[in-house]
């Protein structure tokens, strides 16, 4: 016989329909979150027009709230937020796309008002809105709404993205458009681009802050480039998603594009609209930049496949092969690998272990064999650098303890001693059970280790850091 004080699905069954709808009522007198749900429960079993009824009204009452949500209060609103969204997804927009289509906007467009009233810095409400996102994309698919007026929906969208809720709106709704519905947006923000606001006259500017660099930021100002970013921003979009490669391009600058990140975007377009040379010109155009330094890998990327494309083969594997030396970034070898002989293949990975052995970054070259994985190169290195063990890196040097503790106990003991040492050196004491597990760990390894190659055994070991350590009880009593 099960407890009075079983708590399970089962039991709360079994107390009946009645009662739980007894309970489930006298919970909604004082919970106004509970309430909400019940009714949109009760709304969806009479029909989809009197469920959407409520959303909307639920809606509205959001939009019209000013007073600040507390941090204490975000996690019911956002619950509640969330509980409307699921309402629109699951009870509307199955049996009305077009109705869940208008409800989704209306979501969305709380967005501002929203953030002006909450510290969202968890991202909670974020969130929500950008599943939101997501669920208003597939209710275009299915409503099919008029291109026009789509298209005048995502224009409005586009130009009230203070707060991100309509990030990548067109690419969304690229399919709903259609040619037609991209062709009308792409007027209007034309349209947009040639009417640009107005400098205000010299005696009616208004600052609005300070930058050390620029002095005095005038409203008008920062008007002016945010709608330059818009018009750029949106049309850029737009000529990606009609695949206007040509377009795309043209909204670039000539300082942008000798940016390798950019450069990177419009060699790839080229790249696969079948134009490889000017793919090449378009990464030419950036390479002054990169070769000052900095942190391109898009630009590598799209680099060795425009040299494959243009027929390069043999450059495109030279330049793989450097980038593994440089970086020991494990895709690179492996593409680099992939595209050998198979009687070279096995000489080439040695060659790379071998390298990777030698970095001069020791736990980047130790990270990376054991993430390879290859456990006895890994092994080799740290007995034959174990000077360069730092027990700071304890992510790296956990993983590799783990990896290597089977069937190289020593290597294994040597990266758990660097840790330890490290806790006990630096009085970190908040590592002090982290080490003290590792210190087992090592008298565990110890039965496994018939010779200690010039390192101390174990219990010498622990006799030097209760020599030199003794009196940290946070470590000898973890």
């Amino acid at each position: 016989m099960a407890s009075g004080k079983t708590f399970d699905s089962k039991r709360i069954a079994a107390l009946g329909v009645g009662r739980l709808a007894q309970i489930l009522f006298e919970l909604a007198e004082g919970d106004a979150a509970i309430k909400r749900r019940l009714r949109l429960e009760l709304a969806s079993s009479v029909g989809t027009d009197q469920v959407a009824g409520e959303i909307r009204k639920r809606l509205a009452t959001i939009a019209k709230s000013r007073s600040f949500i507390d941090w204490h209060k975000m996690r019911a609103f956002a619950q509640d937020l969330e509980a409307q969204r699921q309402a629109i997804v699951t009870h509307v927009a199955p049996k009305q796309p077009s109705e869940a289509f208008d409800l989704l906007w209306q979501f969305l467009g709380l967005a501002p008002a929203i953030h002006e009233r909450c510290d969202d810095s968890n991202g909670m409400v974020g969130g929500i809105m950008s599943e939101a996102l997501e669920d208003l994309g597939r209710a275009a698919q299915a409503a099919k709404p008029a291109p026009g007026m789509l298209a005048e929906k995502v224009f409005a969208g586009v130009c009230a993205n203070e707060y991100g809720q309509f990030d990548h709106l067109v690419t969304l709704m690229a399919g709903p458009l259609g040619q037609e519905g991209l062709t009308i947006l792409k007027k209007k923000f034309e349209a947009l681009a040639a009417d640009p606001p107005k400098p205000a006259g010299k005696d009616e500017r208004r600052a609005i802050g300070w930058s050390s660099s620029r002095g005095a930021l005038y409203e008008d100002d920062l008007a002016i480039r945010r709608h330059a970013r818009l018009v750029q921003s949106a049309l850029t979009e737009i000529a990606d998603t009609l695949g206007d490669v040509d377009g795309y391009v043209s909204r670039f600058s000539r300082e942008e594009q000798a940016n390798p990140a950019i450069a990177a975007q419009i060699a790839e377009r080229l790249l696969a609209a079948g134009r490889a040379g000017d793919a090449m010109a378009a990464l030419t155009k950036a390479e002054a930049l990169r070769k000052t330094g900095g942190s391109w890998p898009d630009w590598d990327r799209v680099r060795i496949d425009t040299l494959d494309a243009s027929g390069r083969a043999d450059e495109a594997q030279r330049v793989r092969w450097s980038l593994f030396e440089k970086l020991l970034h494990a895709d690179y070898l492996k593409a680099y690998l992939k595209r050998l002989p198979d009687f070279d293949n096995d000489e080439a990975e040695e060659r790379a272990l071998a390298h990777a052995g030698t970095f001069a970054d020791f736990h980047q070259g130790l990270g990376f064999l054991i993430e390879w994985p290859a456990p006895e190169a890994a092994a080799k290195m740290i007995l034959a650098r174990h000077s360069e063990l730092d027990g700071d890196h304890y992510g790296c040097l956990t993983d590799a303890a783990e990896a290597l503790e089977t069937k190289h106990p020593l290597a294994a003991t040597l990266a758990l001693r660097a840790m330890i040492d490290f806790a006990l050196d630096k009085a970190r004491a908040t590592r002090y059970p982290h080490a003290a597990r590792h210190l087992q760990t090592c008298a565990d390894l110890a039965r496994r280790i018939g010779d200690y190659n010039r390192h101390v055994d174990h219990d010498t070991y622990v006799a030097a850091r209760k020599a030199k350590h003794g009196r940290k009880s946070g470590f000898w009593n973890a």
